[in-house]
């Protein structure tokens, strides 16, 4: 009588994500009180940190420890009544309330958006397998309204495009504490959304932000000024693993980098569930047929608006059949092999705030 292994019976549920850490109570019922950022603002324990084209402030010199291993980073704070008069002197500021820690005086944390103070390009839009890529090296540029640069005379928001250092999310998340994690990728993901909709998607009429930043209302009285809110696009990341344990590892066409290599990955249609997407993207990128669907984890990836849900699934064919387009190489390794490929170079692991390393080490039974 012959048994066979079940791969994912001893699967676990993702323990750690990096940008699945937030811990401060989003006050949601604030958000309807009137001029809450500008209460918020003045009070004594407010601090605010700043976004610009989807990248978080640090302290000046902390934007080259991204690509080390073991170094700590911290957001870039200003207090809350500093900021509060540049909103008034800078309307295209974006001010998001995040909410609050409690104790014995509670910390309001407000984001403030400047990317429409500065005349930068809007980056290319990315989609779900782009969340195992590192970012590329820059920061961007430093030119203000009108060509003018950040310095003496500039106000407190001019200052910070040269005052502070400006990261990615995948740079800054894994060096950062769990508490400010959290708080950059609220941040980032609301700062997007409002510098991708600055109209409304019915009647076209310019958009307000409202609830603390949470939502918009459309300026069209005749229409109902609607709220809008923010968009989330389900994706799913797949890793596929055979009934001898091993795991299906695949390179994307868009990928720069020739040896990375992890797991399948899609967005979800619409009407279709998550299991079918999975087993649909299996399917179109590889050629393979999946049995057994098991959840493990999620987390928010704002490159724009994804929320990658993890799936460990059971492969019921081996035959691999790329299809060319997204996917162009696939191999089933085991364990031993994918460590070896690792530590020849001939593949390179997603980066350490991707949600593909951490299915990959659960698989591995090991970090990487």
């Amino acid at each position: 009588m012959t048994v066979s292994f079940n791969p994912l019976a001893l699967t676990q549920a993702l323990p750690f994500l990096p940008l699945a850490q937030g811990d401060i109570d989003y006050q949601t019922e604030r958000r309807v009180e009137p001029d809450l950022i500008a209460k918020v603002l003045l009070e004594p324990a407010t601090k605010v940190i700043l976004t610009r084209d989807g990248k978080i402030a640090v302290p000046r010199g902390q934007g080259e420890l991204a690509d080390y291993e073991n170094v700590k980073m911290r957001l870039a704070t200003l207090p809350g009544a500093y900021v509060a008069g540049e909103l008034a002197t800078h309307p295209q500021a974006v001010a998001m309330f995040l909410g609050s820690y409690g104790g014995r005086r509670d910390e309001h944390v407000i984001a403030v958006d400047i990317t429409r103070v500065a005349r930068i390009a809007d980056g290319s839009e990315q989609g779900a397998d782009a969340a195992f890529d590192e970012p590329e090296d820059g920061t961007g540029g430093t030119v203000l309204k009108g060509g003018a640069r950040a310095g003496a005379g500039a106000s407190l928001l001019e200052q910070a495009f040269d005052r502070f250092d400006w990261v990615d999310l995948r740079g800054f998340a894994p060096h950062a504490s769990a508490r400010e994690a959290g708080q950059a990728t609220s941040a980032i993901t609301l700062s997007i959304w409002h510098n991708r909709q600055r109209f409304c998607p019915t009647c076209g009429s310019p958009v307000e932000t409202a609830n603390g930043g949470w939502a918009q209302r459309c300026t069209n009285t005749a229409d109902g000024r609607r709220l809008l809110f923010p968009r989330v696009e389900p994706a799913v990341i797949t890793i596929i693993v055979d009934s001898a344990g091993r795991a299906l590892m695949q390179h994307n066409a868009a990928w720069k980098n020739p040896t990375l290599y992890s797991v399948s990955a899609g967005f979800v249609e619409a009407g279709e569930n998550l299991e079918h997407a999975a087993r649909r993207e299996a399917l179109e990128e590889v050629g393979i047929r999946l049995g057994e669907v098991k959840y493990l984890g999620s987390q928010p990836w704002p490159f724009p608006a994804s929320l990658m849900m993890a799936f460990k699934a059971h492969a019921l064919t081996t035959d691999v059949r790329v299809d060319g387009d997204e996917t162009v190489e696939a191999k089933w390794v085991t364990p031993d092999e994918y460590m070896a490929a690792l530590i020849s170079g001939r593949m390179s692991a997603p980066g350490k705030a991707t949600i593909a390393r951490y299915m990959i080490e659960e698989w591995l039974g090991h970090e990487l």
